[in-house]
């Protein structure tokens, strides 16, 4: 009888131990997010005497990329935008090619695009990294013919509540139909807090057709 009772509480024991196991996690609370936002939000900011460099854009889905190109401004329904381009990038095996077709959808004359951090963050949240110690954001760039006039290529400037802690730019720029590779300089600047990691615009005026252009290799070094 002694054995039976103690095989019993046994059973009973394993029973209740496998149940908590499997109710652990339905029980944590936890929101679902997209995965790669997740991960974003998890990795910690670079310290400033280890900061070595740091992609926006290293190649479609890859680990290395940080920020998120979810910042549309202006025309934002005259772009159609191709993160995962898989012809002639600059390295790698993708970059990311931009039409934009000038018919002013919302009537602003202009498009253009931010990466920021967290997504979709105009300054009414905190985010950012601290990318104090890096010297330059630098890219690469082409058009699909050449003579694509980009507005302005530039980092930070988003104001707000919790607002980017500084801004620099280049442009307008000119581009030609092969690779090459542009620096905005960034000594001097404040890099404590930045939420707009990389922005560019393009104009109705500028490019009365509209035009195509691609970008690779988007970093801060």
């Amino acid at each position: 009888m002694r054995k039976v009772l103690c095989a019993v509480i046994t059973v009973i024991v394993a029973v209740c131990f496998t149940g908590a196991a499997w109710a652990a996690p339905k029980a944590s609370g936890r929101k679902s997010v997209p995965a790669q936002e997740s991960v974003e939000s998890a990795k910690p900011l670079p310290a400033s005497s280890l900061f070595k460099q740091l992609y926006l854009y290293y190649d479609d889905e890859s680990d290395k990329n940080h920020y998120f190109p979810s910042g549309w401004m202006g025309d934002y329904a005259d772009l159609r935008i191709n993160n995962a381009w898989a012809i002639n990038p600059h390295s790698g095996k993708t970059c990311i090619k931009i039409v934009y077709s000038a018919k002013m959808s919302q009537n602003a004359g202009w498009s253009g695009m931010y990466w920021q951090q967290p997504m979709s963050n105009w300054g009414d949240k905190k985010g950012g990294y601290n990318l104090t110690g890096a010297t330059r954001l630098t890219f690469w760039a082409r058009g699909e013919k050449g003579g694509e006039k980009i507005t302005e290529f530039k980092m930070g400037g988003i104001t707000g509540e919790f607002p980017d802690s500084d801004t620099a730019a280049i442009g307008p720029v000119e581009l030609t139909n092969q690779w090459q590779k542009y620096a905005i300089d960034l000594k001097g600047k404040d890099l404590s807090n930045v939420i707009g990691g990389f922005c560019w615009t393009v104009s109705k005026d500028d490019n009365s057709t509209g035009v195509i252009f691609f970008l690779d290799d988007i970093m801060y070094e």
